[in-house]
C-alpha cells in the first residue's frame, strides 16, 4: 500500500505544483478557483468511510486523474509560463 501511496504521490507532484502556480497565476481562468475547490471537498469528502476499499481507489485513481483533467483545460499561456520557469529552475 505504502508503495502504492508513493507512485500516486510522485505523479501528482508535478500536477500540484501546476496547479499552485495556476491559481497564483494573473491569467488564471474563472472556474479554476470553484473548481479546485469542489475537488478538494471531493477529495475529503467524509462517504468515503462508508466503504473503504471505494475509498481508496477513489483517493489513488480518481482525485489524480480528476486533478489531471483539470489541469489539460488551463490556458496555454498558464501552462508554458510553468514550463519555462520549471526549467529553468531545473537547471539553476
Amino acid at each position: 500500500m505504502k508503495k502504492l501511496f508513493l507512485l500516486v504521490w510522485r505523479m501528482s507532484k508535478v500536477d500540484l505544483r501546476l496547479l499552485w502556480f495556476a491559481l497564483r497565476h494573473d491569467q488564471r481562468p474563472g472556474w479554476l478557483l470553484p473548481a479546485t475547490g469542489a475537488l478538494l471537498l471531493y477529495a475529503l469528502a467524509p462517504f468515503n468511510l462508508a466503504i473503504p476499499a471505494l475509498g481508496v481507489v477513489d483517493d489513488l485513481v480518481l482525485v489524480p486523474l480528476a486533478l489531471h483533467t483539470l489541469l489539460k483545460l488551463l490556458p496555454l499561456p498558464i501552462a508554458e509560463g510553468f514550463a519555462r520557469r520549471r526549467g529553468a529552475r531545473r537547471f539553476a
